[in-house]
C-alpha cells in the first residue's frame, strides 16, 4: 500500500503578501513526497496587496484536510479573518 503524498495547503486570499506565501511554499515543496496547494474559494485569479493575481491550484473544498495548513499575512489578513466560509474551512482543516 503506498501511502499518499504530504498535503500542504496554503490559504490564498484576496491581498496577500505574496513573498508571504511563496517563500515558505517554496521550502515545503522540498520535503520530497509533498503536494502544496495554493487553496481559495475559486480557482480564479487572487489578487496580491503588490498588485498581480496568483492563481490558486485548488479551491477549499478540494482541500478539506490539509496535513500543514499555512495562512500567509499581508494588508487582506482582516478581512480573511472576518471571511466566514474561509474561517470555517480553516478550523476544520
Amino acid at each position: 500500500m503506498t501511502t499518499p503524498p504530504l498535503s500542504i495547503a496554503f490559504l490564498l486570499f484576496p491581498n496577500v503578501t505574496q513573498l508571504d506565501l511563496t517563500g515558505p511554499a517554496q521550502v515545503l515543496s522540498r520535503l520530497g513526497d509533498a503536494r502544496v496547494d495554493l487553496v481559495w474559494k475559486t480557482r480564479g485569479p487572487v489578487m496580491t496587496d503588490a498588485g498581480f493575481a496568483i492563481l490558486p491550484t485548488a479551491t477549499l473544498a478540494e482541500v478539506p484536510h490539509p496535513d500543514i495548513l499555512c495562512i500567509p499575512g499581508g494588508f487582506g489578513v482582516n478581512a480573511v479573518i472576518a471571511d466566514d466560509e474561509a474561517m470555517a474551512w480553516v478550523a476544520e482543516a
